[in-house]
């Protein structure tokens, strides 16, 4: 299992300046004032989000008293929460003891190569995040990954490379769908 020490320069890009803090308000007056709300305030952010933006930190911080260091110590020290927005498409590749020696190293390599992120990163078009993660629990079909709720197992390098060639096939004709539907609307 690899695992990448990030720095805090690079821990949080803020990517949209438009984050509405306003979303946080029933959440805020939820858990503003009572004991141990830092976590369920950064996971109920995250689930309004999608990850938490900088300028969420701020706003819990100005409307509940949480210091920002310490939000931001527990924000980093969970792997459950994101500082950056996901792709689409989660791809979580599997490196426990039975899918490293089945191969995950060379499955992991084979997407680093061919989305063109390194592990962590999600690509440029927002579709694809890759994560390496420690089990999948799916030993017996390892080497594994396992993209949002599907699991696929027994992959090779090929394999691995087809189920991501077909999830952007999908991609590609409901994007044209979606053209397609804007145009015949105007």
């Amino acid at each position: 299992m690899r695992i990448n020490r990030i720095s805090r320069k690079d821990a949080v890009k803020e990517i949209d300046d438009t984050v509405d803090v306003k979303l946080l308000d029933t959440l805020i007056k939820k858990y503003k004032g009572r004991k141990g709300n830092l976590i369920p305030l950064l996971q109920g952010a995250q689930s309004i989000f999608g990850y938490i933006p900088k300028k969420v930190f701020e706003k819990i911080s100005e409307e509940t008293g949480l210091k920002i260091n310490d939000m931001y110590g527990v924000a980093t020290f969970y792997a459950q929460f994101r500082l950056n927005p996901v792709g689409k498409h989660v791809v979580r590749v599997c490196h426990g003891t039975a899918c490293h020696v089945q191969g995950a190293t060379a499955i992991s390599d084979e997407l680093i190569g061919f989305l063109g992120i390194k592990d962590g990163e999600t690509t440029p078009d927002r579709v694809f995040t890759l994560e390496t993660v420690a089990c999948l629990g799916c030993c017996s079909l390892a080497p594994v990954m396992m993209i949002g709720d599907e699991t696929y197992g027994k992959l090779n390098k090929k394999k691995t490379v087809d189920v991501i060639k077909e999830i952007k096939r999908k991609e590609s004709l409901a994007a044209k769908e979606k053209l397609t539907d804007n145009i015949s609307k105007n």
